[in-house]
C-alpha cells in the first residue's frame, strides 16, 4: 500500500507502514496525490563533507565583477568568509533541536558575520563589533547633523550590509558581476552556481549515501544541498533542500525513469502548496512546466540521527534532455537558465560574456552559442518594423503568449517579471525557436514580499507587469501579434483554468493528503498551514516591521487576482505598476514617495501607480533597529544611543564570551527580530 493512500485512508504509517512499490516511469513518480517515502543513508564521514565551502560574497555579493553594456556595473557589499555551522547539540542552531521553518535571523546571520568579521577570522571579537558600529555611526551620518534618523540607518544598512544603492555604470545598468540596478548579486563566477548562495561563493559538493525509495534500495547515489534563498534561510536547520543524482557515482540507476530527484524543502511557504501548484497551471495552460509530487524524507547518519524525519519535501522534476524529450521530442535542443535583468541585450560576438549570464544546461554547439547572440542582436539594435518582422523566426509566439500569461496571472515576480530568474529557455532545435517554461515557484500567487504590497501584487497590471525597465519583454510584448496572443489567452484562461473555485478544490484536495506530513513536523506548522488552506490571509512568518502585512494565501489570491484581471480585460481598470527600480531598488518610497539610492545612475522615481515601490531590507530592518536606538524617542539618535546600542547586543549576544559564532549572532538576531508564529521551533527532534 502506498503512503499516500495510506494518509487518506487513516491508516497509521508512522514507523510501521508495508512500504509501497516504486514507481517504474515517471507519469507514476510524478503525481501530485501522492507522498513518496524517501530514507537517505549516509556514513558520518561523507555527511560531514556535505556542509558547503565558499560564501565569500555575502548574501547581496562581493565586489562586482565585469561590468556589461554601459560600464561597470553598481557598487557590491563587503565579503568575507560564512563560517560554516557544526552539527549543534539537541536544542541547539544548527543541531536537531534546532529552529525550522523560515526565520529572517536564520537568513541575516552571514550577512551580518560578513560585516562584522573584519579578520575574515570565522568570528567577530568585541572589538571588531563595537568598531563596526562606530564606523557605521560616523558614515551613515551623511548629513554631518551628528545623530542619525531612520532614512539614515535605511540607506546604511542596505550599502554596507546588503552591498545596495550603488550607482550604475555610465550609460546603462551593470553587467554580470554588477546588479546595477540597486538588487542583489545574482550571477556567480565563471563556471559556478547562479543565485543568491552560488553568488556569495557558495558550492555544493556531492557525497556519496544509499537511497531507499519506497523499500527500493539504491546503492551509492550523489547527494547534496541546492536551493539559493531557500538555502540561506534553511542554513542553521536540518530541514535543507537536496539534490539527489543516481547515476553520478553508479551509472545506470533510475527511479520511475528519473536519475536526478529535485527534493524542494518549501520552508517559504506554509501551505507546500504554491510551486506544485504553479507548476500544474502553467502544464494546464500548455506550458512544459517540470511536474511535481512529494516526499516524506528521513535521514540516518551513524552517531548523528536514526531515521530522522526531515519532514515534508515536494519533487520537482529536473528541466534536463530527458524533460526535453518528453515535451519537444528530441533531447538535441539547448537548456539555458538565464540569470539576467537584461535578457538578449547583445554584448558582442563573444560567447564567453553571454555564458555565465545564460548558464547553459547542455553542451552548446556553435550554432546554438550564434542563435542567442543574434537575437540578442536583433532585441538589442534592430528597428520596430524589422523586430516585428523577424521576431517569429526566433521565439515561440504562441508559447511565450502562454507562458506569460499564467507568469502575470500568479504576479509571480521572483522571475523574468522582476529579479531576472527562475525560467527555462530552451531552443528547440526543430524550430530553431526559443520557448519558455517557469521553475523555482515558490513565490507564485503574489507570493513575493520583497516586491511591492500585497494589493499592487493583487492588481498587479497586465498591460506592463515587469518591474523596471527590461528592453526584452518591452520589445516584445509591444509586438502586436504577441500582444494579441497574449491577451486572448489570459482571456481564455479566465474561464478556465484560473478560475478561483477550480483552485480552491485543488487546495482543499492537496491539505487532506498533506495534512498528516505536516503535524509530524510541529503543531505549529499546522496550526498555520490549516489557517491558511482555510483562505486566511496571515503575517508572513519571521519577517520584521514593514513585511509582515498579511500575505493572502492561494483562495484569498485567486480570488482578487481573478477580479483584478477581469477589470483589467474589460477596460475597466488600468492594473497598479509596481516600483520601478528593480529588486529592492527605488521605484517609489513605501509610501509612493522618492524612490531609494538602488536605481541605476542615480535616485529612483515616484511610487507604483496608487501603490508602494518596492521594498528593501533597510526598510525591513530600520524601524525596529532605530526604535531600539532611540532611548529617548525624540527621532534622532545619538552617537552614544548608537553605540550604546552597540554595547548593549555585544553584552546580550556575547553571553560574556570573547568571540560571536555565527550561532550566536543568528541568536541574537533572533532576539531582535523575533519569528512570527508558525516559524519557530517545531518540537523535539527537529
Amino acid at each position: 500500500m502506498s503512503r499516500c493512500l495510506a494518509s487518506v485512508m487513516g491508516i497509521a504509517w508512522l514507523g510501521g507502514l508495508a512500504l509501497g512499490e516504486a514507481p517504474r516511469v515517471d507519469s507514476e513518480l510524478f503525481q501530485l496525490e501522492k507522498v513518496w517515502q524517501i530514507h537517505l543513508k549516509a556514513s558520518a564521514e561523507e555527511w560531514e563533507k556535505i556542509e558547503p565551502k565558499g560564501g565569500g560574497g555575502g548574501f547581496f555579493g562581493g565586489p562586482g565583477g565585469p561590468g556589461g553594456p554601459g560600464g561597470p556595473g553598481g557598487r557590491m557589499g563587503p565579503g568575507g568568509p560564512m563560517r560554516q555551522m557544526g552539527p549543534g547539540g539537541p536544542g541547539g542552531l544548527g543541531g536537531p533541536g534546532g529552529p525550522g521553518g523560515f526565520n529572517p535571523a536564520r537568513f541575516m546571520a552571514p550577512i551580518w558575520m560578513g560585516a562584522l568579521d573584519k579578520d575574515r577570522s570565522g568570528g567577530v571579537t568585541e572589538q571588531e563589533f563595537l568598531g563596526a558600529f562606530g564606523r557605521w555611526g560616523r558614515e551613515w551620518d551623511r548629513e554631518g547633523r551628528g545623530h542619525l534618523v531612520e532614512s539614515d540607518l535605511r540607506a546604511g544598512l542596505e550599502k554596507d550590509l546588503f552591498g545596495m544603492g550603488g550607482p550604475g555604470g555610465a550609460g546603462g545598468p551593470g553587467g554580470p558581476g554588477g546588479g546595477g540596478r540597486g538588487g542583489p548579486r545574482l550571477l556567480g563566477a565563471e563556471g559556478g552556481r547562479n543565485g543568491l548562495s552560488g553568488a556569495a561563493g557558495i558550492e555544493f559538493e556531492y557525497v556519496k549515501a544509499d537511497l531507499e525509495f519506497e523499500g527500493t534500495a539504491l546503492k551509492d547515489v550523489a547527494v547534496r544541498y541546492k536551493g539559493n534563498g531557500t538555502y540561506m534561510g534553511s542554513r542553521m536547520t536540518d530541514k535543507k533542500s537536496f539534490k539527489v543524482d543516481l547515476n553520478e557515482f553508479v551509472k545506470g540507476q533510475k527511479v520511475g525513469g528519473v536519475a536526478k530527484l529535485n527534493l524542494h524543502n518549501n520552508i517559504t511557504d506554509n501551505s507546500w502548496m504554491n510551486e506544485p501548484l504553479s507548476h500544474a497551471l502553467y502544464r494546464d495552460a500548455g506550458v512544459p512546466a517540470p511536474r511535481s509530487s512529494y516526499a516524506r524524507v528521513q535521514v540516518s547518519v551513524p552517531g548523528k540521527w536514526t531515521n530522522h524525519v526531515m519532514g515534508l519535501y515536494s519533487i520537482v522534476e529536473n528541466p534536463d534532455t530527458r524533460w526535453a524529450e518528453a515535451n519537444f521530442g528530441t533531447k538535441k535542443g539547448a537548456i539555458f537558465k538565464p540569470v539576467t535583468q537584461q535578457l538578449f541585450a547583445d554584448l558582442g560576438d563573444d560567447w564567453a560574456k553571454y555564458n555565465q549570464m545564460y548558464d547553459p544546461k547542455t553542451d552548446l554547439k556553435m550554432s546554438q552559442q550564434k542563435r542567442v547572440i543574434d537575437f540578442a542582436r536583433l532585441v538589442t539594435g534592430a528597428e520596430d518594423a524589422e523586430f516585428e518582422r523577424r521576431l517569429p523566426e526566433f521565439l515561440d509566439v504562441d508559447g511565450f503568449s502562454r507562458f506569460m500569461a499564467v507568469t502575470v496571472w500568479l504576479s509571480h515576480l521572483d522571475s523574468i517579471l522582476g529579479v531576472g530568474q527562475n525560467y527555462v529557455v530552451y531552443l528547440d532545435p526543430k524550430t530553431d525557436r526559443f520557448r519558455f517554461a517557469p521553475w523555482d515557484l515558490d513565490h507564485s500567487f503574489g507570493n513575493f514580499m520583497l516586491m511591492g504590497g500585497q494589493l499592487d501584487r493583487e492588481q498587479m497590471s497586465i498591460s506592463k507587469p515587469w518591474i523596471g525597465e527590461n528592453r526584452f519583454l518591452e520589445r516584445v510584448m509591444g509586438v502586436p501579434a504577441v500582444r494579441e496572443a497574449y491577451l486572448a489567452r489570459l482571456t481564455e484562461f479566465q474561464g478556465t483554468i484560473f478560475l478561483p473555485e477550480r483552485l480552491a478544490k485543488q487546495v482543499d484536495g492537496l491539505a487532506a493528503l498533506l495534512r498528516p506530513m505536516v503535524k509530524e513536523e510541529s503543531g505549529e506548522k499546522l496550526e498555520r498551514f490549516n489557517r491558511l488552506v482555510s483562505g486566511e490571509a496571515l503575517a508572513p512568518g519571521g519577517f520584521p516591521g514593514g513585511m509582515g502585512e498579511p500575505v493572502k494565501p492561494i483562495k484569498g489570491f485567486a480570488v482578487a487576482r481573478h477580479e483584478s484581471v477581469a477589470a483589467q480585460l474589460a477596460g475597466r481598470s488600468e492594473g497598479r505598476s509596481i516600483g520601478a527600480g528593480g529588486m529592492f531598488g527605488g521605484g517609489g518610497g513605501r509610501r509612493g514617495g522618492p524612490g531609494g539610492p538602488g536605481r541605476p545612475g542615480g535616485p529612483g522615481g515616484p511610487g507604483g501607480a496608487g501603490g508602494p515601490g518596492a521594498m528593501g531590507p533597510g526598510m525591513m530592518l530600520a524601524g525596529p533597529i532605530f526604535g531600539m536606538a532611540d532611548g529617548d524617542r525624540d527621532g534622532k539618535v545619538t552617537v552614544t544611543e548608537w553605540n550604546g546600542l552597540g554595547e548593549r547586543w555585544w553584552k546580550a549576544w556575547s553571553g560574556g564570551g570573547k568571540e560571536l559564532s555565527m550561532e550566536q549572532v543568528a541568536e541574537g538576531l533572533a532576539n531582535v527580530f523575533p519569528p512570527a508564529p508558525g516559524s519557530g521551533p517545531p518540537g523535539p527532534g527537529r
